[in-house]
This record gives C-alpha cells, structure tokens and sequence, in this order.
C-alpha cells in the first residue's frame, strides 16, 4: 500500500451517532399512519440504507396508500428539521481522530448516503466542516451505496490515486461500496453483534481509537 494521503468517512453511525436519531424521525413520521418500528427491526432491516429505498420498504410492507416521491419528500423535511435543531453526538474518538489525522496532514473527505441538505445542516451545527476538503452526498451521484460510484467520485474529485486512500466505514452496504470502488476499507462498529457480517471489511474496529493505534503500527500516517 502506498502512503496513506486521503481518508474518506460516512456520516451516519460512522462520525455522528445518528442511528437513534433517524429511527425516532422514523416513527415519529410513522405515527401518522398508525405504524410502528421497534428498534431491533430498525437495526436489522433499515440502519445504513439509504433513506428512499427505506420509503419504499415501509410503503411496500406496511401497505400505506401513498405516491413514493411524496412521502420521501415528507420524511426527509423531518430529518433536515430535526438536524437543524438538534446536536448530534459524534461517535467514540471520532473528534480526537478527525484532529489528529488532520494535524498529520492528511486530507480528510465525506461520503454519505444522505442528502446534501442534511450533510450541510449537520456540519453548519457540529463546526467540523473546516476539517474536510470534499463531501460527497446522495445529491451528487445517481446510485448510492451498495454502488461503488460515491467513492469513485470522490477520489476523483480529490485527485488521487485509490490506494492513497482509506475508507472508515460501519455499515455491510458502506463497506461494500468502499471495496466495489477497490478503496481500502476499514469497519469501525461498536456493536460486536454485526461484526460477522462486517468481516469482508479490510479491517475491523470497536472505534477509531482502536484504528488509530493500528494505522500508527502500520506506518500508514
């Protein structure tokens, strides 16, 4: 591998922990159609996938009579409200991680399933946009993640070469975009629960301290 030059990040449940969020916009969108998701189905079956093919999941499994485009359109203003006004969390080590690499020099990317909209509200709110040189959203590509082409858009975009660069990622979906593309990809999950599925990962990690201490070892920074 070559000296490492750009690490590329997801957003949801890879930098901000976001998952208990959207699910809450979830169901908070859901009550209106006397529909409900408990949390292990919403891990299961809808964390790390993109929100307009969750849209036409619930339509399809739950029968709600409505056009597609609108209720996307619906449910996607509650996520941008929500993270508007609400401070999100970031994940374990991710603000000391994100500091230290970038103190080393390294070029720091965006990649993420969710709007541009959503991406610009979160980083206006959290100020750690100065940090990153390119964010690639849902907006910019025409297929999202399983598809390889928000990755390969971004190493475009930055300029250099695929094994410059390194992937951080916690979802099976993200993780396969990221090895699609031929980008080295490291999981970070703190749920040892979905580490079996995680394991076609380049590497695993409970959390970037974790991928830190290894990256240092490795002489990759």
């Amino acid at each position: 591998m070559s000296k490492i030059k750009a690490l590329l990040f997801d957003l949801d449940g890879t930098l901000i922990d976001s998952e208990k969020f959207h699910f809450d916009c979830w169901n908070t969108f859901l009550c209106g159609y006397g529909v409900a998701i408990d949390f292990k189905d919403w891990l299961s079956n809808y964390a790390g996938i993109p929100l307009p093919k969750n849209a036409k999941t619930i339509i399809d499994r739950y029968k709600i009579d409505e056009e597609l485009e609108g209720f996307i359109n619906r449910r996607e203003k509650i996520t941008f409200d929500g993270f508007r006004s609400t401070d999100i969390a970031l994940m374990p080590y991710a603000l000391e991680f994100i500091q230290f690499v970038y103190e080393k020099g390294l070029t720091l990317a965006v990649v993420t399933a969710s709007p541009k909209m959503d991406v610009e509200a979160v980083f206006e709110r959290n100020g750690l946009a100065k940090y990153f040189s390119v964010f690639i959203t849902r907006t910019d590509v025409s297929k999202s993640k399983p598809d390889p082409e928000s990755y390969n858009l971004c190493v475009e975009r930055l300029g250099l070469e695929k094994d410059e660069c390194i992937v951080f990622e916690d979802t099976l979906n993200g993780v396969r975009s990221a090895l699609a593309a031929g980008i080295t990809c490291y999981a970070i999950q703190n749920n040892v629960r979905a580490h079996q599925k995680l394991k076609i990962a380049d590497e695993l990690f409970l959390s970037f301290a974790n991928a830190k201490t290894f990256m240092l070892e490795k002489g990759l920074m």
